[in-house]
Order: C-alpha cells, then structure tokens, then sequence
C-alpha cells in the first residue's frame, strides 16, 4: 500500500515530485520519490552502455558478440585479452572512481551548505595526491600502498583544515577558505617532491597527478572494490543524519542529533572515499564537484542523494574516458584533461547562474520594500528603506 505527499519547491525553484510511502508488514514503511527512481534506472541503462562502449572502441575494434563472450567468459585469442586484461579493467575502474569521488563531493556539499565545497577545493583531494606522489617517490608505492598513503595524505590534510576552521563549530565558508590555502601549500611540496626524484619516476609521477586510468589492472579495481565494500554501509548511515544536517545546526540539534560527532563521522568518511578514488585514477577534477549538483538537478529533490551522485560521477567519469581516448585518436588523453576542460565551463555556469539568481531576488526585494511611501513628503516609507538596505546588502 502507497501514499504520497504533495511536492515542496525544489532546488531550483521548481516543484518536487512528490513522495510515496510504501507500507508494508508489521508497521514497516519504506519512503521513496518516483522521479528519484526512474533517473536511477536511467543513469543504470546509461553506465551500462558507456561501460559497453568503452570495451568495444579503440585502436582494437571488438564486435558486440564478442564483448559478450568475453564477459562471459568464453572468448579466445585477442579478444579475450583485450577485453579482459586492458579494456574491462579500466572501465571499471572510472566507474569506481567516479562513484568514490562524487559522493565524496556530496557530502563535502551538505556539511557545508555550498555547491562549491568539493574535495579539490577544499584541499583533501591535494592532501591525498601528496601523500600518493611522497609513496611513489620515495617508496615506489603502487597498489595497496599507494592507495595506504593517498589515505594518509588526506586524513592529515583533514586533521589540519579541521582544527584551523573549528571555530565553536565548523563554519562551511571558514572551511573553505582554509582548504584553499592548505591545498595551495600542499600543491607546493607535490611540485617539490618530483624535483627530487628521479627523472622515470617524476615523470609517472607528474602523469599520475593529471588523472589517469591508463594501465589500470585487476589489482587497481580489486583494492577499490574493497574500499567501497567497507565504506558504502558507512555511507548508507551518514546518508540518514545528513538529511538532519541539511535543515540547519539548530534543528539538527533539537532532533537530537550528536553534530559535532557527526560531523567528524561524515568528514572521515568523504575523505577514505576520496583517497581510494585518488590512490585509483588521480585527482581527476571537478567530478567531486559537478555531479551532486547535477544529480540535485536532475532529481529535482530537497538535498543531494548519494546514490543517485555516485551514478552520475560514475557515467561523467566513464564518458569522459572514452571522449579522451578517442577525440584526438590515436593520440590517448588523460582523462582528467577531459574533465579539466568540461568542469571549468560547469563552474562558470555555475558561478554565472548563482549570481544571475542573487541578483534577481535583489531586485525582487528592492522592489517589494519600495511599495511603502510615507507623508506628502513623498520621502519612501519604512517599507521602502527596508527593501533598499535589503537590496544593498544582497
């Protein structure tokens, strides 16, 4: 048995849909959103072709029928190997990423309160690429421990921007702003550290720090899957207290919620995940960033789901690998010299549209306070002071 609640506004200002209860035996009940839905299915049925699509183009073509086998396990000779030892890997690998870093945006967005709180900007993804670039460079780190030390990079990186932006409370534009010098200062001793190594390993090193999938292997995807296998039911629980953050510090505390413990929680958890997408592919940019919001988006939902974000971090990720590879064939691209060029024209949408919005509800307040006029004098009333001192300070 369903019932559904009538639509609230949106994110941008358009109704949600609506939200259905699903009842079911002994009191249980379950709440979901049918749009919330069918753009899962969606984003499902478009992963699933790009994955498809990755296997199958290059400099190899494979043929549909023999992908299947391939996956399958019943191919042989070179489609056998291309697909399972070079293609699969990688593919799957992007999807992994993509999914790690986009929920780590996620909740980097929610905790707060800003489109542009993301692991790169915050400087966690620039920890955890100095602590990879010090394993690479001083140990020659690959697999596990690469990804041991991309952790370690970024939970110090953590440690620091925490205590240097708590503040009787973790401010979200504080935050922020100190994330930007940490990662500034953290940018400064990668660069230092591939001065002093060697020239083959400076030279993997610089070309990891792009944002790559090249040579991804089984190892690669298997150290991944275990980190999301440990840190997805972590993220199942976070998911419930960040609906409670998102309605202010006050509220959350009045509903009882731990904040100060959930937040740590919520941090610690966005910072692994965005250390194995890291210790994976590299810091590939702006993903962390563009697909919370276009998941908002696209759900027309109140916050940031993180399933429906991982998929799509997953889909740009994977669709942005394919686009590198094949758009200057048979010259490859790293696949952060992709996301690089799309994410700098989302921020300056995304800058452009927000300031596009402040400015009408400037006007729209300015014009609503000036309706108050006082005396035959025809000096403006305190209505009309009111909507200019509120359009000033917009």
């Amino acid at each position: 048995m369903t019932a559904a609640a009538p639509p609230v506004p949106g994110p941008t200002g358009r109704p949600t849909t609506s939200v259905r209860v699903l009842r079911g035996p002994l009191g249980l009940s379950w709440r979901w959103r049918p749009r919330a839905v069918a753009v899962g299915a969606g984003l499902v049925v478009v992963l699933l072709a790009l994955l498809v699509l990755s296997v199958m183009v290059g400099d190899f073509p494979v043929a549909f029928g023999d992908v299947v086998a391939a996956l399958l396990g019943r191919a042989e000779g070179p489609a056998a190997f291309i697909v399972g030892e070079l293609r699969l890997p990688r593919a799957l690998a992007g999807i992994g990423a993509g999914a790690a870093f986009a929920v780590s945006g996620a909740i980097f967005q929610t905790l707060v309160r800003n489109p542009l709180g993301s692991p790169e900007l915050i400087g966690f993804t620039q920890g955890a690429s100095a602590g990879a670039v010090a394993g690479i460079v001083l140990g020659g780190a690959t697999g596990a421990a690469l990804a041991g030390s991309a952790l370690a990079g970024g939970i110090a990186t953590a440690v620091v921007v925490y205590l240097a932006a708590f503040r009787r409370g973790l401010l979200g534009t504080r935050l922020v702003l100190v994330g930007i010098g940490v990662g500034a200062m953290l940018n400064a001793v990668t660069w230092w550290l591939l001065t002093r190594a060697e020239l083959t390993t400076a030279q993997s090193a610089a070309a990891w720090l792009v944002g790559s999938l090249n040579a991804r292997t089984w190892t690669n995807v298997l150290v991944l899957a275990v980190a999301l296998a440990v840190l997805v039911p972590g993220g199942v629980v976070v998911a419930r207290w960040l609906r409670m953050v998102e309605l202010g510090d006050e509220a959350a505390r009045a509903l009882g919620l731990p904040l100060r413990r959930v937040q740590l929680a919520a941090v610690a958890l966005a910072i692994a995940l965005c250390s194995a997408a890291v210790a994976t592919a590299g810091p590939v940019p702006f993903i962390a960033l563009a697909a919370p919001q276009l998941a908002r988006r696209l759900v027309r939902g109140p916050g940031i789901g993180l399933v429906t974000s991982a998929l799509v971090g997953a889909v740009l990720l994977l669709a942005s690998d394919i686009v590198a590879q094949r758009a200057l064939a048979p010259v490859g691209l790293p696949v952060g010299v992709t996301t690089g060029i799309l994410g700098g024209a989302y921020l300056a949408w995304l800058l452009g549209t927000e300031g596009r919005g402040r400015a009408r509800g400037s006007r729209g307040a300015g014009r609503s306070g000036g309706a108050g006029v006082s005396g035959s004098a025809g000096r403006p009333g305190p209505a009309g002071r009111a909507g200019r001192t509120e359009g000033q300070i917009a």
